[in-house]
């Protein structure tokens, strides 16, 4: 399987915005926490993109760490809600244009609110999908705000478990 360019990072190079890129196509990783163990990297700063659906029919989408769970209590709270809840896996595509494990924040067939977790505040860049399974870019915070509208809100559980 040979790198190639993705749509995210086409978007990138051409708002002129620096971006590493990471390849993991030919590893057996399939959750987040096991791509941030390809990569190496510390799975508080490597992150999920996850589309949700609110009780009034608008979409959202939140990008938290890959150990982490949403709280759906907290990210409706964060845009004004009354609930919210994951969208059926098979709504992925046509309203994003993404399958489930290639979905980035970045080149949405539509612009949808995201919200990233508060814990992002504690790194200058984040890495999340490149738009394909296999494929990670890593970008500054604030060159995000250059490619997509989103805001910081705490919207994932409590840890409990102090055993990592």
């Amino acid at each position: 399987m040979k790198q190639e360019k993705t749509n995210v990072m086409r978007i990138l190079y051409q708002k002129k915005i620096k971006y590493q890129e990471y390849f993991y196509g030919n590893t057996s990783a399939i959750s987040g926490v096991d791509v941030a163990k390809v990569l190496n990297e510390d799975g508080r700063k490597v992150f999920k993109t996850l589309v949700t659906v609110a009780k009034s029919k608008k979409n959202y989408v939140f990008m938290i760490p890959v150990k982490e769970e949403l709280d759906f209590k907290k990210c409706a709270k964060s845009v004004g809600e009354k609930s919210i809840e994951m969208i059926p896996q098979k709504e992925l595509f046509p309203l994003t244009g993404y399958i489930h494990g290639g979905c980035s924040p970045i080149g949405l067939k539509k612009p949808f609110l995201v919200t990233i977790d508060s814990s992002a505040k504690n790194f200058s860049s984040l890495i999340f999908s490149g738009g394909k399974i296999g494929y990670q870019v890593e970008v500054d915070l604030k060159d995000l705000a250059k490619v997509i509208h989103y805001q910081f809100a705490e919207v994932t559980k409590d840890r409990k478990e102090t055993n990592e």
